[in-house]
């Protein structure tokens, strides 16, 4: 499956889940991220997530596809992590 993930994390947390999301997904935005996951990783990452955060004040958002190709994706200005660029 394709996801794109967004999260609203407290000060003090915002630094866990950063490195958690990037070990699964791709970073492209302060605070969101973009890839293909298999269920299992995704089940995963959703139970570390929910380890780091406090659910009475912290939100995470996970938008759903069968594929990449089913989301048209438009970046107006500058983007902040250019996918085609390996090091």
């Amino acid at each position: 499956m394709y996801i794109i993930l967004v999260y609203d994390i407290g000060e003090k947390r915002v630094g866990k889940m950063l490195k958690l999301c990037r070990k699964y997904l791709n970073w492209i935005q302060n605070s969101v991220f973009e890839g293909e996951i298999t269920e299992v990783k995704y089940k995963e990452l959703i139970i570390n997530a929910k380890k780091i955060m406090k659910i009475e004040e912290d939100s995470l958002i996970v938008f759903k596809s069968r594929e990449e190709k089913w989301l048209d994706k438009e970046v107006i200005g500058q983007e902040k992590n250019d996918l085609d660029t390996f090091l």
